[in-house]
Formats: structure tokens, sequence, C-alpha cells
């Protein structure tokens, strides 16, 4: 499900469904036609929870369907409703909620002792301001109801929170994560949060939460090097965490989870180092995005997509606590300036070698790319294996610089 359809972006992952066996029926709020096959697929033709609700309830009297799931950060909440209305498995419409919202999920992992950074919700610019001095600059300004790193700054003094907090302000009214919601659903608070900074690594973490227990099936290591936004992601596996860090790392995410409610679910967890011990970013309720489902598979031998099938069934799920299978691989969110696509070149090189194993270009020719501050536009992934970080990596970068964009500013339009 989703409320409003994202592109064609989580098609490749229906897909992967279906291969698995399942018989997949789509349900849009707001999408297009023949996104899926007409005799499971239906369009409801609002965002409204209500209208959906009731579609929803309408096709699960005919096909008697086993469960529901969502890939999109901005279905979480919708789906959670959903199953609940219909009675099927989720995991509860507020405990959804607190893993969706970025402040109810700190507040929940402050009432619990999850470890977690400091934070403060800001509604005015004076107020960011005096959150910052109290934590110290630099700072991290983020929406609560954001995603892909959307209007997320690494703010490192008063003039650069002066400069992006109204800019973020604005931003986050027309960001299109929000605007994907369902309507009539209580997220909780639309705004910004200003967190203190974690000065260290950073790692993606896919995992599974089943009656009391919390299971790592992957991690990954994000290499970035940073700026002042978080866009241009690149990450490695297996992870170079030692088994005692690996440890430390568990015992945060099952305290994060637990803190959020989060009895049975699949998780997408995101920790960063401070000062040598753990702390969580966030914990979403989805598998993580990009090719990080494959990454698992290849680095861990972890299947988040069965378990999204066997969590949204009611049915325990096959996991395990990590375990890498040695296999080196690197990938990264592909990038270009921005501007209005007026065609893309993958030449064969690339498309074609058998280092590559996850190629996505999720942008088209008309597709107008943002750049932060106004927004974070990207053009797809591409990752790749090797013997090494070294290997992987090298060959990663030389086949991106391949991949050629062509852009035109809209005052270049004819």
């Amino acid at each position: 499900m989703e409320a409003r359809q994202n592109a064609t972006y989580y098609r490749s992952r229906y897909q992967q469904v279906q291969d698995y066996g399942a018989e997949l029926y789509v349900l849009n709020g707001i999408g297009t036609p023949d996104f899926w096959p007409a005799d499971r697929y239906r369009v409801v033709g609002s965002q409204n929870i209500d209208d959906l609700i009731t579609e929803a309830k309408e096709w699960h009297e005919q096909e008697r369907f086993d469960g529901i799931i969502t890939f999109s950060e901005s279905g979480v909440t919708t789906v959670a409703a959903v199953a609940e209305a219909l009675g099927l498995p989720g995991v509860g419409v507020e405990a959804a909620r607190t893993s969706r919202n970025k402040l109810l999920m700190r507040e929940a992992h402050r009432r619990y002792d999850a470890p977690h950074p400091d934070f403060r919700f800001v509604t005015e610019l004076d107020a960011a301001l005096g959150a910052a001095d109290d934590f110290g600059y630099p700072v991290i300004l983020k929406p609560t109801l954001g995603a892909a790193s959307n209007f997320v700054f690494k703010i490192d003094d008063a003039e650069e929170m002066a400069e992006l907090f109204p800019q973020a302000l604005a931003g986050i009214e027309g960001m299109s994560w929000f605007e994907m919601e369902a309507h009539g659903l209580d997220l909780g608070p639309h705004g910004l949060l200003v967190e203190a900074f974690l000065d260290g690594d950073e790692f993606l973490i896919e995992a599974v939460a089943w009656d009391g227990e919390v299971y790592l099936g992957s991690i990954v290591d994000r290499i970035t090097v940073e700026g002042g936004t978080f866009d241009d992601d690149v990450h490695h596996g297996p992870t170079a965490l030692t088994t005692e860090q690996v440890e430390a790392v568990h015992r945060v995410v099952r305290a994060g989870a637990h803190s959020q409610g989060l009895r049975r679910s699949v998780l997408h967890a995101e920790v960063r180092f401070h000062r040598g011990e753990p702390y969580l970013l966030e914990i979403a309720i989805r598998p993580g995005g990009g090719g990080l489902d494959l990454i698992a598979g290849i680095t861990a031998a972890h299947n988040p997509i069965r378990a999204v099938m066997d969590v949204a069934r009611g049915a325990a799920p096959r996991v395990r606590h990590y375990r890498p299978t040695g296999v080196h691989i690197t990938a990264m969110c592909l990038m270009c300036d921005a501007g209005r696509i007026t065609a893309i070149d993958v030449p064969a090189e690339v498309s074609e070698s058998e280092k590559v194993f996850f190629l996505k270009i999720t942008a088209s020719p008309g597709d107008v790319v943002r750049r932060p501050p106004e927004g974070n536009s990207i053009l797809g992934f591409l990752g790749t294996t090797g013997t090494s970080l070294e290997d992987a990596r090298e060959t990663m970068l030389d086949y991106a610089s391949k991949i050629k964009v062509t852009l035109v500013q809209d005052g270049e339009l004819s």
C-alpha cells in the first residue's frame, strides 16, 4: 500500500515479493494507471485514510489477504491503520506513529533510556539558536516527518542556522515524503528538531524484532566523507565493527525497538558512535532503501524482503544473529548537479559488468533534480563487489564516473 504512489520506485521490490511466491496485490490512494496487473491493482482516487480503509475492507472481503506491507517511509502509519481495521497483523497505529515521527521517537527513547542524542523540537529561529547554544555547535537540523535526508543539515554556527532554518521550515511543507502521507491520520508534530551532533562513524542495520528478541540481520558501514548535508551516501559491507561493538549495537537497537513499542516488526536502524559508544539515530519499521536489501543478502545472508513477507502475515521470520559471509561490497547513491534531465547514458561496460550487483536509475529525462538546500533528488544507485573494500570502491567510483547525465536549467528550455 501507498497512500500516494512514489512513481515506480518500489516496483522492483514488489516483483521480488512475487518472485518469492506471494500473490501480490497493490492498493494506491493516488496512483498511475497500468502500474501493476489490472486484476491485482486498485487506485482509490483519494489519500484520505477513511477512503483507503473502505476500499481495503471491500477488497479484503473478496480476496482474504494474509497481510499488508509497504516499503515506503510515508506508508508505515497508513499500513498500520489499515491492518488494524482489517484485523491483520501489524505493529499498531501508536507504535507506527512513534516510529515515523522523529520527535515522538526521541521522546520514547528518552522515556526508556535508549541511548540517543540530545534533542529539542523548535518552531522558531530563536528557539533553534537557543537549542544549538545549549547543545554546542555543530548541531543537526532535521524534519520530524522526513526521509531520505531531505532538509537534514549539519549546522556549524549561528550564521548557518539563521540561513538554513527558514529554508528548511518552508521546504518541509512541500516535501514529497510528507505529501505522500495519508490524509486524516494523526502523524504527530510536523516541524523541525535540533539535535546534538554525534561525532563518530555511522552504521545501517537491517533487523527484525520478534517476540521480545531483536535480530541484527546485516550491518553496513557508512563511509561517506561528510559535509553539511547527508545526501551522498557511500556504504561498505561487511562491517568493520568488532565483536564487542556489534554486541553494543545490538543492545542499543533492542532498547530502541522496545521503547518504540515494536514487538513484531521489520527494522531499519541507523546507529552512530559518539566518544566510543553507540547511539540511535532512528529505527524505521520498513527495510532500508536503495540496495540495502541486496547488500544484506550478499554480505550477511539476511533477506529483509522475506522478513517483511513473514512478519506481515504473522509468521515467524527466518532470521539469525549477524554473521557476515566475507563478501565485500561498496554501494552509493548516484548524484548529479541540479537542473532538468534531458538524457541519461549508462554504458554497457557498467550495466553488463559482473562486478555490478545493483544498478537502479530512478530518475528519468524530464525530471527536475534539486540539490540542498532546495531538496535532495538522486539519480539512482550503484553497487559493486570486490575482494576488499578498496577493490570494490575503486570499481564503483570508476563505473559511476562513466554514467553521464545531460542537464539544462529551466531558463534554457525551449
